[in-house]
């Protein structure tokens, strides 16, 4: 693919998830797209399939980016208490800092044909089990309170998610706020000392 397909390639990609995301993948046609990036609707189903292809490319980019960085994060060898709050600092701030694009994922992954649907699923599963991961070792260290791994993995990120819906880039809080309230939020809720110092900053990234 030369440098000028694939420049073009990611303004679609661009385009389609602002329009997925402001007007919903099942209200954004084919059409629609074209006329936002600029190009024919031959030239977009030259690059682009399917609207289909193009949600899925759009999700594996996303998943791609982050879910290494989680990886890291929870397979490394410091206290869970410390993961967990840098998971949720990248977790947000990639959601707040990409909302477009993380919105696809979030939002609009439901509508997925089936033939991408498995994929997209294994990797939202691996991608939550990090989390799952980090706060079973809490529990295994004592560091964190009874409860359920998964039920709480499901409560963290639902909170983080919920960010592409209300947040406003020209809001009072930015982005690494936003992610450092949630992290202390996070370690505060299922800390098995509660007067525990929350990771700092530097932890934190």
């Amino acid at each position: 693919m030369t440098q000028g397909a694939t420049d073009t390639s990611e303004r679609i990609r661009r385009e389609a998830a602002s329009l997925f995301r402001t007007r919903g993948f099942n209200g954004t046609s084919m059409a629609d797209l074209a006329a936002a990036v600029g190009i024919t609707k031959s030239s977009l189903y030259h690059h682009f399939p399917s609207k289909q292809a193009l949600l899925s490319e759009i999700i594996e980019l996303t998943m791609g980016r982050v879910t290494p960085l989680i990886q890291e994060i929870a397979e490394s060898d410091a206290p869970a208490a410390e993961r967990l709050h840098r998971a949720v600092v990248l977790h947000t701030t990639a959601t707040l800092m990409d909302r477009d694009y993380v919105a696809c994922f979030i939002e609009e992954g439901r509508y997925l044909a089936p033939e991408y649907m498995a994929a997209h699923l294994a990797k939202r599963d691996r991608y939550e089990r990090f989390f799952r991961q980090i706060l079973e070792d809490g529990l295994a260290s004592g560091e964190f309170l009874p409860h359920d791994a998964a039920i709480t993995a499901m409560a963290l990120l639902g909170m983080c998610n919920a960010t592409v819906r209300w947040y406003r880039p020209e809001g009072d809080r930015g982005p690494d706020e936003i992610a450092l309230q949630f992290a202390d939020l996070a370690v505060r809720g299922v800390a098995a000392d509660h007067a525990a110092r929350v990771p700092t900053a530097d932890a934190a990234t």
